[in-house]
């Protein structure tokens, strides 16, 4: 496990990762009730904290990659694939932890969060989708800085047409459809579902939804690269 515990530690070696990991989540639990959410601002918007968290944990694979280190693993007595799960591992454990502090600072804080154990699954699942969305994005690149640079335009704007900002029942019906093409437009409809109470049984398509998400992203970006 020397890679798990070598990638925990290099995720918190930058500063920004250190605030998006550390800072932004005391400040999603701070974050006031506002009567036009289903559930308190900071919750409804986590989303897009764990999007970027995902995204900027995850570049560290394309790092290893610009720098040759995945060459050297193919002469190393470390597999391709360990070395691969271990670094997913050790991403969706930060990244799970960081929930489970964030959904009980907010009931510590007071926020009525309705189904903090439902939230909590919600969360997690689409963690796992943002480091697959994530790790096939950075695939496809060969320079980390154009990824994260359009990367981070993508999120927003998949951020905004998948109705985490607004509904997706303002949008025209054409942008609708296109809407449920993106993993943020099903984190919305669990979020949604779990706020109004509604039967946990209809959190069923939006689960088995990101899951595919999840699959068909890792199957992509696991592919092995080496420059």
């Amino acid at each position: 496990m020397t890679i798990f515990l070598f990638t925990i530690r290099r995720c918190f070696r930058n500063i920004m990762n250190i605030i998006l990991l550390c800072v932004l989540p005391f400040i999603v639990i701070l974050m006031p009730n506002e009567e036009w959410t289903l559930l308190p601002l900071g919750f409804q918007l986590y989303g897009v904290v764990l999007f970027f968290a995902a995204a900027r944990i995850t570049s560290i694979i394309m790092e290893d990659r610009t720098k040759g280190v995945l060459m050297r693993i193919g002469v190393a007595p470390v597999t391709h694939l360990q070395y691969l799960w271990q670094n997913l591992l050790a991403y969706s454990l930060i990244l799970i932890v960081q929930i489970v502090v964030v959904i009980a600072g907010g009931i510590l804080y007071g926020h009525d969060l309705i189904n903090p154990f439902l939230l909590l699954v919600v969360y997690v699942l689409f963690a796992l989708t943002a480091i697959g969305f994530s790790l096939a994005w950075f695939s496809l690149f060969r320079h980390k800085e154009t990824a994260f640079v359009v990367l981070m335009s993508s999120i927003m704007l998949m951020t905004m047409a998948g109705g985490m900002i607004w509904s997706v029942e303002l949008m025209p019906e054409l942008l609708q459809r296109l809407a449920m093409l993106f993993p943020t437009y099903w984190l919305a409809e669990s979020l949604i579902i779990v706020a109004t109470q509604a039967d946990p049984t209809e959190l069923a398509v939006p689960f088995v939804v990101l899951l595919l998400f999840t699959a068909a992203f890792l199957v992509i970006g696991s592919k092995r690269r080496l420059s």
